[in-house]
């Protein structure tokens, strides 16, 4: 069967919202013959698999296949090479897409000489915690200046989610590097750029993204971020913008900060201070616009957003320059068991 659009949608134990992201997709308003989804599945440890596999039963254009690494890039590698259309959209298993978004995607690939397009994300959840958590993500506080997730504004930009491809960009720069665990989309939208590709942003293209609903899972999430953007600092150094080098610093001054405070004089508890003011005043803009019941919640959700990416950074920094060292280490051990070999073996 001949496609136009094929989906990618790369999981691993999503069965709390994966339903209602086939749902959409099955919603579209595109012709049902005319676009597949392929749902990559990394080995999930919940119901994940028996949902997909459920929906893909009574849904001829629906299919499910493995991702044995685990790895989100290479669930996305695995789709892309076997979908079989020339136009590839990638959707995340907590989204749920507008019923236009394919048919908005295909029209913007064809008014625009972009090479892929992406569109504006509506970050939700169901709890009050929850909200509180979505509102910060889609605030410049909290995640500064992604025009994807605050933005109207029409253009082209660095990146974006839950793009539409032009299948011919893969022959052209490759695909998504497997070796990064997190942050492949920057580091493939960053490549496609160096090569003189274009991504157009456009609100006309929708969709919403449910968010983590605990400071717990938000942290690891942005920890990961964190982490992962120096995996892709390794790569291309001249990727990296001064805003993404803003949590980090900011970490590394409150930490030192508070040390000062403890150990030297109090007057170091202005700059900690001047942070939690920022967030309070913060916190009090999107309480008043979207209701006060979010405020107790806001404060702690800055923080895990701004010291989780901050963390997550210094800790990826520390591990790469501890790097040499690692290894000379290794090599010292070696050479040292080899020569407790050696003694052993001929023993004077």
């Amino acid at each position: 069967m001949s496609f136009e659009i094929s989906v990618i949608v790369p999981i691993r134990d999503e069965e709390k919202y994966i339903r209602q992201c086939l749902v959409a997709l099955q919603a579209q308003d595109y012709p049902h013959e005319s676009y597949e989804v392929i749902v990559v599945d990394g080995l999930s440890d919940d119901a994940t698999p028996t949902i997909v596999k459920s929906f893909c039963s009574s849904n001829s254009n629906f299919r499910m296949l493995e991702n044995v690494h685990r790895i989100p890039a290479t669930g996305l590698n695995i789709g892309i090479r076997a979908a079989k259309a020339k136009v590839i959209v990638r959707v995340d298993g907590h989204a749920v897409v507008e019923t236009d978004y394919l048919t908005q995607c295909l029209n913007y690939l064809q008014q625009t000489e972009a090479d892929c397009v992406c569109g504006l994300i509506k970050t939700i959840q169901t709890t009050t915690k929850g909200t509180a958590i979505a509102l910060s993500m889609s605030s410049f506080f909290g995640v500064g200046n992604a025009r994807f997730r605050i933005s109207g504004k029409e253009g082209y930009v660095d990146t974006g989610a839950f793009l539409a491809y032009r299948r011919e960009i893969f022959d052209r720069i490759g695909f998504f590097d497997e070796d990064l665990i997190g942050c492949e989309d920057d580091e493939f939208h960053y490549r496609l750029r160096s090569k003189g590709g274009r991504i157009f942003f456009t609100p006309k293209i929708q969709s919403k993204y449910y968010s983590r609903s605990s400071y717990r899972e938000l942290f690891k999430q942005y920890f990961r971020y964190g982490l992962g953007k120096v995996n892709v600092l390794k790569r291309h150094l001249r990727m990296m913008q001064l805003r993404q080098f803003v949590p980090p610093v900011l970490v590394g001054i409150f930490i030192l900060s508070v040390l000062l405070f403890l150990f030297v004089s109090p007057v170091f508890l202005f700059i900690p201070s001047l942070y939690i003011t920022a967030c309070l005043f913060a916190a009090v803009a999107i309480s008043k616009k979207n209701g006060w019941k979010y405020l107790i919640f806001l404060l702690p959700v800055f923080c895990c957003l701004h010291f989780g990416y901050g963390l997550g950074f210094i800790s990826g920094l520390l591990k790469l320059s501890l790097k040499p060292v690692g290894g000379w280490l290794q090599h010292f051990v070696k050479k040292l068991k080899l020569f407790l070999q050696l003694e052993t073996t001929n023993p004077e």
